[in-house]
């Protein structure tokens, strides 16, 4: 394996790395796509940009139908890729929707999110992971900060800060019922947290993480770089969030009546596959982390409606 450029879970004291890896990998294959000049600037220096409605209200529509019917047929399932509440039966996520072979294998290929994904990373793109988050209102618990990538490195393999995250957004967004909160800048540093990595870690991580996880000087550290900023990517259903896989985020509980719902696709380079886990364990499941049959997407322009229509009718 090639040398760890990301050490983390080596001990009992946390360290704060500087990044190695560009933040926006610039190519003029790919610099057609639909992100100005100002949208790479303003995500190299705050590690994220959100986009108000991307998604119109009659494709919102359809994606929170097609939601729901995923939700009620994993209702009562129990299965790994089916993250149930702590404390309750409620979903909470399920993973590996890219591969239904129905319409959120098409969502995940729509070109307005794969051209973007391209135009940030440099190259050709494939997932490596896909979700659906459902935040209930009243019971929806909170989820600690954390970067993604220090989970993606040491317990998937991946070698190098070039994927990204996209979240699109199925229920409006207030500042009262759990937003995702970020950390602007936050991806220009690595925390190297504290611990090991027990066996079998995502079956508890995935319902509540509490390894590799920064500690509070560390968290402390990178608010004040931010100036004491911590933003929350609030707005409207049809709204998509675009984040690099290295910036510091989490979100509160959901005490509302509303429930927070989105689908989530990670967006890796074709040029950084996983590895074997740096942990040294065995790798995570596929749901968890693709490893199986990558090929590059092809973005689709299809209209999610046309999409949709003609699924209905097979």
């Amino acid at each position: 394996m090639a040398v760890d450029k990301y050490p983390s879970r080596l001990g009992q004291r946390a360290r704060i790395l500087e990044r190695k890896d560009p933040v926006v990998h610039r190519n003029p294959e790919f610099a057609d796509g639909p992100l100005t000049e100002e949208d790479l600037k303003g995500f190299e220096e705050n590690g994220y940009l959100m986009f108000e409605k991307l998604f119109n209200d009659d494709e919102v529509a359809i994606m929170k139908s097609e939601l729901q019917r995923t939700m009620d047929r994993n209702r009562e399932k129990d299965a790994d890729d089916v993250i149930k509440e702590p404390g309750s039966n409620e979903i909470r996520s399920v993973f590996e929707i890219h591969k239904d072979s129905g319409f959120f294998q098409a969502l995940s290929k729509n070109h307005r999110i794969v051209k973007a994904a391209q135009q940030l990373l440099g190259s050709q793109v494939y997932i490596t992971q896909s979700r659906i988050n459902f935040k209930p209102g009243f019971k929806g618990k909170e989820f600690y900060w954390h970067s993604d990538f220090e989970t993606w490195h040491v317990e998937d393999g991946m070698p190098d800060m070039r994927a990204v995250s996209c979240s699109i957004i199925l229920t409006d967004n207030y500042e009262y019922n759990g937003p995702l909160m970020l950390i602007p800048g936050s991806q220009k540093w690595y925390i190297s947290c504290p611990g090991t990595t027990p066996e079998n870690n995502y079956k508890s991580s995935l319902k509540k993480q509490e390894t590799g996880v920064p500690d509070n000087d560390s968290m402390r550290w990178l608010v004040d770089k931010a100036n004491g900023r911590i933003d929350r990517a609030t707005g409207p259903a049809g709204s998509v969030l675009f984040f690099d896989c290295n910036t510091m985020h989490g979100s509160a509980g959901n005490i509302s009546p509303y429930p927070r719902s989105n689908v989530f696709f990670v967006f890796n380079s074709i040029e950084n596959k996983l590895t074997n886990p740096y942990s040294g364990q065995s790798p995570r499941p596929e749901f968890l982390a693709n490893r199986e049959d990558i090929v590059p997407i092809t973005p689709n322009k299809d209209r999610l409606q046309t999409f949709s229509t003609r699924m209905a009718n097979k």
